[in-house]
């Protein structure tokens, strides 16, 4: 029997028969797959939606009237909103592959005795797993040998410190989540190699169970999405029921069929907001290509609207709020010392190339001092003393100018140890290094041994000279503080997750300005409460220390329990989960894992928090827009409703007949769409309250104000059409009279609602340089004569020519019929000056 050596142990590793058997039992080293959904089952999930019917029933009204041009676009718009939920879809699945990719596609084992090279997906559990530097890991395992292992586990807890990983552990490290005698798949090795026994593959591993999170999370509607669905749902069965209502009345009064029929189909037509898909998506469209100029992409484009509603928003410390770049804040050094000759100890006692962040921190902060680092590797390094989670400290032992020295650092505790002080000089020590530690510093202790004649095995073997103190800090990012300010006026909620402790947190929290930043929750806390409890809790804190992935989705949960509307930033694998759990997932699109990428609603692609921010100001300025919108295509359907009620009652021909309501909606769609899209925010945007989730899309001051405009609109409108009958004039003549006032009044009517405060002339002025706005406006009115002086298209409107009086009559009464509301808004400006 063979048995591979090179180790401190003999091992000879799983044999085949052993690697068949365990393969049976805990199956490949795979993440788990998600059962895909059938076309078909997707097909008919979508099509059964409220606002799909009505899209369906509104195409078919228009075949029924002969106008298979609008039909098919109602059609079209079904497929584009499918194609979107499909993306959903095919986007879930690609974050099953993005955490596949995760895990090294080779792994070197022990098997039979040998060393072998194998793919990843054969490992299996109690395998003999070897690590070396610089390879990702495969699966989780348990250390059997460690030879100064250090691991990167960023893409796990968020937190970008080596971990030096040790075999026997203290009592109270049995207790940390993350075991530093264990190595986590998906983690990488940037020193040092071990012999790895596998525990763990596939889904049971801890990035395995990330997989199962998110796949757990089901996607969920948007507070806009909800609120449209019911608005829509309200108005078809509005639309149903006043179908047959005047159906009923036209026959009593007028006993035409074909009229009755006619009338029923054009308030049909008049009650179903069709429009509204067309608002949503064009908004929320044009809203995801602005943003995507200003650093933002938009995944889901639902999100857009989304973000203008958050209440809170959870943030990942490391690399969110912080550069993520370890700095030198403070340097503390013995009277005998100087800043130069602390600094250079600490670079001789670094490794020569430096990985980890602290000593890059360390040699950038000494280039600053103009402390020539090439000129100090140059002597000879003889021996070093690696760093170790035991000693936590290292040293190098250096020859120049035929004299040996030695070069350490470390933690405060071991090396104030190993120097020569006395008692009242080491607690004046300890209370320097308390007080950086205060101020969330990492606090680094460097000590020299000068003419050094043995190199002894360990460094506890020497008796050093105390030399100083170095203070290091991930420092927040720039613009932070202002951006949490404009959170903290806009009502937003900003609370921290981070698996750093929340001594750091808190340093971290108060320079930036993030409210209840003495309240600290921890991992463990979270784990010893129940969901009431917690409940309780998170309604006073907003620092979360020593979190991993199954936290945050808890905690993420419990805030949604109480109501708010949830934006999740991150950048790690850990956070996944919670990215897709939340209202709105922001991932970072420069140091972002492709896993939190996938799993977000929105990238930053500049890493900048305060991107966040502008998006915030984006989304509430479309929420509002898309309420004007919508506010102005109930204002112009209600005369057009009253209209074909009112006629048969009094025993009049029809106003407008389904051909007339047809060619308004080619002037309602694009009007609203692109003036009101264009329309910038209202002052002081983001002094206002988040909205609350339940807020009606249409609440009762719209719905009032609609009212009051719409039976204005008609009043004027019907009132001018019954008047020109009873003058004697012909009734194509006084419905092309009325045609004109309800044209003329959606072009006031859009730049009367630009605004609940600022005057009409004010938006004349704003747009003043928009040649788009200039297209429309000339379209409005180039389409009414058009539609007037034009034969064929006379013919296809049922229209007739008006004099240049009649014209400019109806013209006038539009204007009359809805800038009447300026008085009003006067009124409201006045007020507010007051």
């Amino acid at each position: 029997m063979t048995f591979f050596k090179g180790f401190k142990e003999d091992y000879f590793g799983l044999t085949d028969l052993e690697v068949k058997q365990y393969r049976e039992t805990y199956g490949k080293n795979e993440l788990l797959q998600k059962k895909k959904k059938t076309l078909l089952s997707r097909i008919l999930k979508i099509l059964t939606e409220p606002m799909f019917v009505l899209l369906f029933i509104a195409a078919f009204i228009y075949f029924f009237l002969g106008e298979p041009r609008d039909g098919s676009i109602m059609v079209i718009s079904v497929i584009f909103i499918c194609a979107i939920e499909f993306f959903q879809e095919w986007r879930t699945d690609r974050t099953l592959q993005a955490l596949k990719e995760l895990s090294s596609p080779k792994s070197t084992v022990i098997r039979n005795g040998k060393m072998m090279t194998i793919e990843s997906t054969e490992l299996t559990v109690n395998d003999l797993l070897i690590l070396k530097e610089g390879e990702k890991i495969a699966a989780d395992g348990i250390i059997v040998e460690n030879y100064g292992l250090g691991v990167n586990e960023s893409t796990l807890t968020g937190e970008s410190d080596v971990v030096w990983k040790k075999i026997d552990l203290k009592e109270d490290e049995t207790l940390e989540h993350w075991k530093k005698n264990i190595c986590y798949a998906g983690t990488s090795v940037t020193q040092g190699r071990a012999v790895v026994k596998v525990i763990n593959i596939g889904s049971e591993t801890e990035y395995g169970k990330i997989g199962k999170d998110i796949f757990s999370v089901e996607s969920m509607p948007t507070p806009l999405e909800k609120q449209t669905e019911k608005l829509v749902k309200y108005s078809a069965i509005a639309a149903f029921f006043m179908l047959l209502l005047i159906v009923l009345v036209n026959f009593y009064y007028m006993g035409s069929v074909t009229d009755s029929i006619l009338s029923g189909v054009t308030v049909a037509m008049a009650i179903i907001p069709e429009e509204f898909p067309v608002i949503l998506t064009v908004f929320l469209a044009m809203g995801a290509w602005r943003l995507a100029n200003k650093n933002s992409l938009i995944r889901r484009i639902p999100a857009v609207e989304t973000l203008g509603s958050i209440s809170l928003l959870c943030v990942d410390k490391t690399g969110t709020l912080t550069k993520n770049q370890m700095e030198v804040k403070e340097t503390y050094f013995d009277s005998k010392f100087n800043e130069t000759e602390l600094m250079t100890y600490a670079c001789l006692a670094s490794e020569t190339e430096a990985y980890d962040p602290m000593e890059k921190a360390i040699m950038i902060y000494s280039k600053s001092i103009r402390i020539n680092i090439d000129e100090l590797c140059k002597g000879c390094l003889l021996h070093e003393y690696p760093f170790s989670s035991e000693t936590r400290m290292m040293g190098n032992v250096w020859n120049k100018d035929n004299k040996k020295f030695i070069a350490l650092k470390g933690s405060f505790e071991n090396i104030i140890n190993l120097c020569d002080l006395k008692e009242s000089e080491k607690v004046n020590l300890e209370k320097k290094s308390i007080e950086m530690a205060k101020k969330g510093y990492r606090v680094i202790a460097v000590a020299k041994k000068m003419d050094v004649i043995n190199i002894n095995q360990h460094l506890d073997e020497y008796t050093f000279e105390f030399v100083g103190l170095i203070g290091l800090m991930d420092p927040p990012r720039e613009g932070v503080s202002k951006a949490m300010k404009i959170c903290n006026n806009a009502g937003i909620r900003v609370v921290m997750l981070t698996g750093d402790n929340g001594t750091t947190a808190k340093s971290i929290a108060k320079t930036i300005g993030l409210k209840n930043s003495e309240n600290v929750l921890t991992g463990n806390e979270i784990d010893s409460m129940g969901d009431e409890e917690l409940l309780e809790k998170i309604k006073v804190t907003n620092i979360f220390s020593r979190v991993i992935p199954k936290h945050k989705l808890r905690i993420i949960k419990t805030f949604k329990e109480l109501g708010e509307i949830v934006a999740m930033t991150g950048d790690g694998v850990n956070d996944a989960p919670a990215l897709k759990y939340a209202d709105i997932g922001v991932a970072m699109g420069k140091r972002g894992t492709e896993v939190a990428k996938e799993a977000s609603d929105m990238i930053l692609l500049d890493d900048n928090f305060e991107t966040i921010v502008e998006t915030i100001h984006d989304g509430r300025r479309i929420y509002d827009n898309i309420k004007k919108a919508i506010g102005y295509v109930f204002v112009i359907h209600i005369p057009v409703f009253l209209t074909a009620l009112f006629a048969p009652l009094l025993k009049l021909p029809l106003l407008l007949l389904p051909i007339n309501v047809v060619l308004m909606e080619f002037i309602i769609d694009p009007t609203c769409s692109i003036v009101f899209e264009r329309q910038p925010a209202e002052k002081n945007i983001m002094l206002r309250k988040p909205r609350m989730p339940t807020e009606p899309l249409l609440d009762y001051n719209l719905i009032f104000k609609a009212i009051i405009q719409g039976v204005t609109i008609f009043a004027f409108a019907f009132g001018s059409y019954v008047y020109l009958l009873y003058q004697g004039l012909e009734v194509n003549t006084a419905r092309t009279f009325a045609f004109v006032i309800l044209i003329a009044a959606n072009f006031f009517l859009v730049y009367v609602n630009q605004s609940e405060i600022e005057s009409v002339f004010s938006a004349f002025k704003k747009f003043k340089n928009d040649m788009l706005l200039w297209l429309v406006n000339i379209g409005i009115f180039g389409g009414i004569l058009i539609m007037l002086y034009v034969p064929s298209a006379t013919e296809i409107a049922k229209t007739v020519p008006l004099t240049e009086k009649q014209l400019l009559s109806a013209i006038l009464i539009s204007g009359v019929a809805t800038l009447w509301w300026e008085v009003v808004k006067l009124l409201k400006r006045i007020k507010m000056k007051k």
